[in-house]
């Protein structure tokens, strides 16, 4: 077999030339698709949590990122507890809670470097609801607690139909549940057949599909598919309305809170004071909370 030979070195050399240009201008683009995926990441900001906070979370980040592309918001539920573990362990930016923080979980955050630091965005109310077809309107924060001790097990006890009551609940993760422990049971045990849920939207399914459920949630979910009772304070009625959540004369009333490490990233800083300005707390309302501004 005979062996070709290139005999014309000049277009040899202008080959040479030719390709090491080519590969200087992939190795250009490669770089710069590196540095856009690294500016990328650093203006990426995560967000998890309460999903009590979450509709208003999502609502407020595509709002922002419309008119700041340069920012990527990533939004995710979980419970408020999940939410503030995964800031003091470094997964998310900023936690979203429906409480307020924990001293534990402050002195863990501390230990690993951690100095939370809390925004409160939003007031909200704990809608007490039932399927649409209950005819009861209204219960007393005492009747309510003894629904969810099991003391009180069937609806004509309070005023409803002779039926068996059955209890919905947000699980333990949930900063939801952690207001209604406080607020209404005040140490008392739930009873044992309580029906727990892992997301606010579970919740109000299942009271959708249950006629003889009771449950708990964000004043946000309230919606024609579910029925609101009213709680009874004083032989007065008062329901989670806006104006009753801000001025605090609805018993079930709490802040909505997002919290940082003292040094956040500053996009997670620029983000969060648009919340608190003037057009975030336009969307506050809008979205079915209670402005804090």
């Amino acid at each position: 077999m005979k062996t070709l030979k290139i005999k014309n070195k000049k277009i040899v050399k202008t080959f040479a030339i030719q390709l090491t240009a080519l590969l200087s201008v992939l190795l250009l683009v490669f770089s710069g698709i590196g540095c856009l995926g690294q500016n990328a990441g650093d203006s990426s900001v995560v967000l998890s949590g309460s999903t009590s906070v979450l509709p208003l979370a999502q609502t407020l980040s595509e709002t922002y990122m419309n008119a700041h592309n340069e920012t990527l918001l990533s939004v995710k539920g979980g419970g408020s507890g999940t939410g503030i573990a995964e800031l003091i362990d470094g997964s998310n930016d900023i936690a979203m809670s429906s409480r307020e923080i924990k001293d534990s979980e402050t002195a863990d955050a501390n230990a690993k470097g951690i100095e939370p630091v809390e925004y409160e965005i939003a007031k909200d109310g704990i809608a007490v609801i039932v399927h649409p077809s209950n005819p009861v309107s209204r219960l007393t924060l005492d009747q309510l607690q003894k629904i969810y001790s099991g003391e009180i097990k069937n609806w004509k006890d309070v005023g409803g139909e002779d039926a068996e009551i059955a209890a919905i609940a947000r699980d333990s993760a949930s900063g939801t549940q952690e207001f209604f422990n406080e607020a209404v049971m005040n140490g008392t045990e739930f009873r044992a057949d309580l029906i727990t849920q892992a997301a606010t939207g579970a919740v109000t399914q299942e009271v959708t599909q249950n006629s003889k459920a009771i449950g708990f949630v964000g004043a946000a979910y309230q919606s024609n598919s579910i029925k609101t009772l009213g709680i009874e304070t004083n032989e007065t009625t008062v329901m989670p309305t806006e104006e009753n959540i801000l001025s605090g004369v609805y018993p079930l009333s709490r802040g909505l809170y997002l919290y940082t490490d003292k040094n956040p990233k500053q996009e997670a800083l620029d983000f969060i004071r648009f919340i608190l300005s003037a057009d975030g707390q336009k969307i506050v309302s809008e979205t079915g909370y209670a402005p804090v501004n």
